[in-house]
């Protein structure tokens, strides 16, 4: 039997596609919408019925629409052309959806046994056709509850201000996206921004409080702008859409969604050293007040950011709870909580080898000396890319680590005081070099006492760490306290019953209250 019927109505041509089962049954089935033809589906539609038949995704009618001239009718409104040999773009996107919405689809379900509501109804596409699938979810959400976006052209003139300026989707609906690595990386163009625009149109939405179990987003490593490519990921787009999951590897265990809702992660490499870092996010669901959210960046974000977000989320739900915050978990790319080789470096100053003594298990200390390498990242580059994607408070930003983390925090305050507001240093790691960090003092007390500092610094540690850190810790405490109130507000926090790993989840919930809580006060 032949896969397809050909359908021309109201001057479009369709192709639409029945299922297996369609003849054999009175059922009713899902429907997902096209652009350009079906021939995403086209494909690979042996794959899509092999995954019907091993039920990972349901029995669809699919339904190619094909444009009759894409530029004008998958884009949102008007634009030059990237080209000037090439005619404008024509802008009749919200004509061409409410044609699909109005005309297409109650014809595709008068003749066909289809699902009519909203949720059993997807609509898809790649490049601009993926654009207008996304417009369709603002425009029409009262027809389409899925939208699969692959490798959408998030490059063109305009759609970011538009994101930016609107709410997320309708959270009843489900989002797919995917782009790959190399998408634009050769162009010289507007398209050159593909992969960095549609990951801030992810994040655009998770922060305005688009569930985040209900958007899959995949970044497909040297993934390039091709009709192939985006055929490849329909599969895993119409499985996330109809099933909530998506296809895996033979072997390869569904992952659970993700738990903490408005948390999100992505990476970055530091242009200045060409290390790469993992970034965790999570953004408040309630409103950013008018001078921006205050912000917090942990530092060893793999074993602290979950906790932090979590600790947030619960902390500052009640009316009398701690100010919501952004947070910002530097970590690295890694199933560790603690991964030892890259904080060392990037926690550290380089160290006198003749001073530093026996690691535990005997093994030689990793490279150390890429703090002032690590700070440079955070503050030229990891500081605005979180400015440009959430409202901040650039007056309220606070800096939190813990053991060598702790050292840097403190490295920070005594070298770039002005960096943070707040300091975190959990357990800190002073006795790193011989002390060094010590021998900054007088320096740190000439600003404070020329009033040109205006910080606060927690430092905390746990009564059962070896004896050195609970004493290192105190002598810097009672080293700082002529200067508590002269620029710099001071706290020490000992937590006991506590070790050194233990200590870090009491010290979260009380250095959210040390820099959210008092202006509840």
């Amino acid at each position: 039997m032949n896969r397809y019927q050909s359908i021309e109505l109201a001057g479009w041509k369709l192709i639409v596609y029945l299922p297996p089962s369609y003849h054999e049954s009175d059922v009713r089935f899902p429907v997902a919408y096209v652009q350009d033809g079906g021939e995403q589906f086209d494909h690979n539609i042996n794959q899509i019925e092999m995954l019907f038949r091993e039920g990972q995704i349901p029995e669809l009618v699919l339904v190619g629409i094909e444009p009759h001239n894409r530029n004008d009718e998958y884009t949102p409104w008007p634009a030059a052309p990237l080209l000037t040999s090439k005619p404008p773009f024509g802008g009749r996107g919200r004509i061409y959806v409410d044609c699909v919405a109005d005309v297409i689809k109650p014809h595709i379900d008068a003749t066909y046994r289809t699902k009519t509501d909203r949720a059993n109804t997807a609509i898809l596409g790649g490049s601009f056709g993926g654009l207008v699938s996304m417009f369709a979810s603002y425009w029409r959400p009262d027809t389409f509850g899925k939208i699969g976006m692959l490798s959408a052209s998030f490059w063109y003139e305009g759609v970011l201000d538009f994101l930016r300026e609107q709410s997320s989707p309708a959270k009843e609906q489900w989002l797919y996206m995917s782009v790959g690595s190399c998408e634009g990386i050769y162009k010289r163009n507007a398209q050159r921004q593909m992969v960095r625009n549609t990951l801030e149109a992810r994040d655009l939405w998770l922060q305005k409080g688009f569930p985040a179990e209900q958007l899959c987003f995949e970044l497909v490593d040297g993934g390039t702008h091709d009709a192939v490519f985006m055929a490849e990921r329909l599969p895993n787009a119409l499985k996330w859409l109809f099933e909530g999951k998506k296809l895996l590897a033979k072997g390869e265990e569904q992952p659970d969604r993700p738990f903490i809702p408005g948390t999100h992660y992505f990476d970055m490499t530091s242009s200045h050293s060409g290390r790469n870092y993992r970034l965790f996010v999570y953004a408040p669901s309630t409103s950013a007040p008018s001078a921006g959210y205050p912000v917090i960046y942990s530092l060893d974000g793999n074993a602290s950011f979950h906790s932090l977000a979590e600790a947030m989320r619960l902390q500052s739900r009640h009316p009398l709870g701690i100010e919501p915050a952004v947070i910002v978990g530097i970590g690295y790319d890694s199933d560790e909580p603690i991964v030892s080789e890259q904080r060392f470096y990037d926690y550290t100053e380089l160290a006198d080898s003749s001073v530093m003594r026996e690691r535990p298990d005997g093994s030689p200390w990793p490279a150390t000396g890429g703090a002032e390498e690590f700070l440079t990242f955070i503050e030229d580059e990891l500081k605005p890319e979180i400015e440009r994607k959430y409202p901040i408070d650039r007056n309220r930003q606070a800096l939190f680590g813990h053991s060598l983390g702790g050292w840097f925090a403190l490295h920070v305050l005594f070298t770039r005081p002005e960096a943070f507001r707040s300091y975190i240093a959990g357990s800190p790691s002073v006795w790193w070099n011989d002390k060094s960090l010590l021998a900054r003092l007088p320096e740190l007390k000439d600003r404070l006492q020329q009033g040109q500092i205006d910080a606060e610094l927690m430092i905390a540690v746990g009564s059962e760490e070896k004896q050195m850190m609970v004493e290192n810790a105190q002598q810097l405490y009672t080293m700082l306290q002529p200067y508590d109130g002269y620029g710099l507000l001071l706290v020490f926090e000992l937590f006991e019953g506590e070790g050194h790993v233990s200590v870090v989840h009491p010290l979260i919930s009380r250095l959210l209250r040390f820099i959210l809580q008092r202006k509840q006060a």
